[in-house]
């Protein structure tokens, strides 16, 4: 009886030993792991992707969330339906037709469930909705690219020298000559010319090198011309709990809010970049450092709106080692908030770290009332495109780049390539 089993148990081993590849080929390969990157980053599904008739098939609901196209199944007709603004598309299983707009085109691999999971044709789907679709054979991975999308690119502009001026950078012309330059791609100027001490006195020339330049007028004057909205950027530290001492001074709060609102009429608005707050502290110290920093940007925006005229916040990544800054309040009381998800110690910024950021920003503070802050010094071409990747991925507002004057030709053909201005 003991022989007759081990007999019968051998013989499984050896059909499932000779069957198992046979059954694997006829689904599709899966003798080598097939990885799908879009706009530099991976696609991670639940089923792995497969190739069948040399075509590479996915599970549609990761791909169609990863590009941002809205989805849904019918079961009733085992149907796939697709579709963003640029147009729409169905696909029914085991049938390689599909109506693409209301166009029926024949597939070259119809869709197929697997392991309870719906994969369609990645390149046909991919491209019905604009995507660019390369195969690399060497690493056995799909490398999309999607098309160019329209986001908010706020452009930090502050003083530089000959070889980083951030007039000449926007405008491809020496000061006071201007251009079409790459006015094209940004929408907001935020002019890094002020700061406070202290005591709420605004300031166009601090110790920290941020003024308001000679001829700062044409400035305003050129951006009108080329359609760009100004922010008066504000800039300070908590350097020796400078700041900390001034959101304490309430007599300093309003002082700075009326002197703020006076000048920010020469603008669109304003963007405060209050930096280094909550560091090295926890409890009730750092509950009290939130509450006050609150309570004077809702004290501020309520002024600006008054004027007509919006507030946008450049705050530490809530993954950064500041964690002065309360987003989920913050985020109702601003229009914008620009992550400044760099300064990790590492270059380029690791895509794990701003991806975290961008998450956990997520989570309270919705991703039209947000930007993600670039350092183009972090950056090259290709990591830019990244960092611009996450942004279209996770449905944000747009980026914004710290700072012009810093960004390569390679650099700006980057954004051009994948940014559509409003």
């Amino acid at each position: 009886m003991r022989r007759l089993l081990l007999s019968f148990i051998v013989a499984m081993f050896l059909t499932g030993t000779v069957l198992a590849p046979v059954l694997a080929q006829e689904a599709g390969e899966y003798d080598r792991e097939i990885g799908v990157v879009l706009d530099g980053m991976a696609v991670d599904f639940d089923v792995a992707p497969l190739i069948q008739n040399d075509r590479t098939l996915v599970p549609f609901r990761a791909v169609a969330e990863a590009m941002n196209v809205r989805v849904s199944w019918n079961n009733d007709r085992r149907q796939v339906i697709a579709g963003d603004d640029s147009g729409s598309v169905i696909l029914t299983v085991d049938s390689p037709y599909a109506q693409v707009n209301k166009s029926v085109v024949e597939m070259d691999t119809a869709p197929i469930i697997i392991q309870g999971r719906t994969l369609v044709p990645l390149r046909f789907f991919a491209e019905a909705f604009g995507c660019e679709v390369d195969w690399k054979q060497e690493t056995r991975t799909v490398v999309m690219i999607s098309p160019p999308k329209i986001m908010s690119v706020t452009g930090f502009y502050a003083l530089g020298d000959k070889e980083s001026s951030s007039w000449t950078d926007l405008f491809a012309k020496n000061y006071p000559e201007t251009g079409r330059g790459n006015t094209d791609i940004i929408t907001d100027l935020a002019l890094g010319w002020f700061s406070l001490d202290e005591k709420g006195n605004l300031l166009n020339r601090s110790t920290t090198g941020w003024q308001r330049p000679e001829g700062w007028e044409r400035v305003i004057e050129a951006a009108r011309h080329y359609k760009m909205d100004t922010e008066m950027l504000i800039h300070i530290t908590d350097g020796g709990g400078q700041l900390s001492r001034f959101l304490n001074d309430n007599q300093a709060v309003e002082r700075a809010i009326e002197d703020i609102v006076k000048e920010a009429c020469l603008y669109n608005g304003v963007n405060l970049d209050f930096e280094g707050l909550g560091w090295n502290e926890d409890g009730e110290e750092l509950q009290n450092t939130r509450f006050n920093f609150n309570l004077f940007v809702e004290k501020l925006s309520r002024e600006l709106k008054k004027e007509s005229l919006g507030l946008t916040l450049t705050l530490h990544a809530p993954n950064s080692s500041y964690q002065g800054y309360d987003y989920e309040y913050l985020g109702k009381a601003a229009d914008y908030i620009i992550i400044m998800a760099y300064d990790y110690g590492i270059k380029p910024e690791p895509v794990q770290m701003v991806r975290q950021a961008v998450e956990m920003a997520r989570e309270t503070v919705p991703g039209e009332k947000l930007l993600l802050g670039i350092s183009a010094a972090s950056e090259t071409p290709e990591s830019l495109a990244v960092k611009t990747g996450i942004a279209r991925r996770y449905k944000l507002e747009g980026i914004a780049v710290w700072r012009l004057g810093l960004l390569s030709d390679n650099m700006w053909d980057v954004l051009r390539a994948r940014i559509a201005r409003p």
